[in-house]
């Protein structure tokens, strides 16, 4: 995987992220572990947020160490993993999302939390789903 289709997933995903708070902490210490180094020399003056330090290690990607750019491939798992989940849950529960759920503003796991909220109200294939995702 190139880093450009990293960065495009990437900024994707986090547009629509929250599901899960432990694989974002999870995301941002692989790579502030991981490329530490090219952080503190590259991007030190880069404001987080908006996929703005993922721009600033594509322009310098012919000099990310080898332990930086393993940690980014780390992270794209991670996120491939949670975007797989996410699929997976929004397959499986789009009619109680739109039975239950349809004025839930997306974001933060509020339509995870009104799906959890709606116990036998909510199908079992969808209950399933978010209990095999966590």
């Amino acid at each position: 995987m190139k880093l450009k289709s990293l960065l495009v997933s990437s900024v994707v995903f986090m547009s629509a992220w929250s599901f899960s708070a432990q694989a974002q902490e999870t995301v941002v210490d692989l790579v502030q572990q991981g490329c530490s180094a090219e952080i503190e020399k590259y991007c030190s003056q880069v404001m987080i947020g908006e996929g703005r330090m993922l721009a600033c290690f594509y322009a310098h990607e012919d000099k990310l160490s080898g332990q930086c750019q393993y940690a980014l491939y780390q992270a794209a798992d991670v996120l491939e993993t949670v975007v797989t989940a996410m699929n997976y849950v929004a397959s499986q529960c789009a009619t109680d999302i739109e039975t239950h759920c349809a004025n839930v503003q997306a974001g933060e796991g509020r339509i995870l939390e009104c799906l959890e909220s709606k116990g036998d109200a909510v199908s079992a294939p969808c209950k399933q789903a978010v209990a095999d995702v966590k």
